[in-house]
């Protein structure tokens, strides 16, 4: 059994807003393992950044952490002062941000802004920074890093930008990496190179890294488990091969259904309605309304996590053993199919 390293517990956060209190986060939990990749996935809105930034301590003035605990290494984060999460993040837990032109300073060269997290967070020379520096920007891929130490953003495409801004998560040293959609804005190419940088970086320095994503099909070869995140919930948890091969919500279905195949013709499948207003969350299950799975308890009582396997939960009335069976759409059968045929030769992960 892996080391548990970060332990998130009732998680509950909410906005004050001129319209009213917005339930963001509505009871989160989960367990984050030292060398992992945990993907959490889900709509925009689903809350998925607002849980990594409480972790990072970086919420706005206006949020109000309702419950819970953010456990690291046995201490509760959500206690701590920005003074005492100042000396924590960048060194024990770092964050890659969606955005990077927004990430670094334009009036900076990239080695000044690098080389500034080496001597503040891990006390170096300013000699030991700059060869480290290099070090770094040789490991993300930058090419000439001695002579680009030296040139501002602007200077750079956006997929060196993104390697740039990784290799400043990476001068502290952290033990858990957040990567907020680190590909969002990138094309297809450079977003397959950013993942496999990241998949190389977590082989050689043993790193535990949360990765935040929109798409399921992003996450395919990079993550150990998924979270699958839903109004402020997640709705299922469980390993790569639970949620793409067995995968239990429907929500999940939708999700997986909405991605792009080598056999996709014409329109791609898309979840009908929209998220609930989390000003005034429904009552029973926050999906029912776009489910066409729903039963009538799923308007009246929210599903618990029952559950499915070793480590798979799903937050489900279809997992009650009361439910009715139901017929499962046929692009998840065949993945039920494809997850019997690992699960027999003993290639699940």
């Amino acid at each position: 059994m892996q080391d548990l390293l970060l332990s998130v517990k009732d998680l509950r956060i909410s906005f004050q807003t001129f319209a009213g209190k917005l339930q963001a986060i509505r009871g989160v939990n989960f367990d984050l393992y030292q060398g992992e990749t945990l993907a959490i996935v889900g709509e925009s809105g689903s809350g998925k950044t607002v849980t990594v930034r409480s972790i990072m301590g970086l919420l706005s003035k206006n949020a109000l952490i309702e419950s819970g605990e953010v456990l690291f290494q046995g201490e509760d984060l959500l206690k701590k002062s920005n003074r005492e999460m100042e000396k924590i993040r960048g060194k024990e837990i770092a964050m890659i941000f969606q955005d990077p032109m927004t990430s670094l300073n334009p009036t900076l060269t990239i080695g000044s802004q690098i080389t500034e997290v080496l001597e503040k967070k891990r006390k170096m020379s300013r000699s030991q920074s700059v060869d480290e520096a290099i070090n770094l920007l040789d490991l993300c891929g930058i090419s000439n890093p001695k002579e680009r130490m030296k040139q501002y953003p602007h200077q750079f495409s956006g997929g060196q930008r993104q390697r740039i801004v990784i290799a400043i998560a990476l001068a502290g040293d952290p033990a858990v990496l957040i990567a907020d959609e680190p590909t969002t804005a990138l094309d297809v190419t450079i977003q397959a190179q950013i993942i496999e940088l990241l998949k190389k970086i977590q082989a050689e320095k043993k790193m535990t890294i949360i990765f935040i994503t929109h798409d399921l099909g992003v996450v395919a070869n990079v993550a150990d488990r998924v979270a699958v995140m839903y109004a402020g919930k997640i709705v299922e948890i469980g390993s790569v091969d639970d949620i793409y091969y067995h995968p239990q919500h429907p929500y999940t279905w939708g999700l997986l259904n909405s991605m792009p195949t080598p056999e996709s013709t014409g329109r791609l499948y898309a979840i009908p309605g929209t998220p609930p207003d989390l000003l005034n969350p429904p009552a029973g299950d926050a999906f029912a309304y776009r489910n066409e799975f729903a039963l009538a308890i799923d308007f009246e009582k929210e599903p618990p996590l029952f559950e499915v396997g070793p480590g798979h939960y799903a937050a489900t009335w279809l997992l009650h053993p009361q439910a009715p069976s139901i017929d499962v759409p046929p692009t998840i059968q065949e993945r039920y199919k494809h997850f019997a045929e690992k699960q027999k030769r003993g290639e699940l992960s």
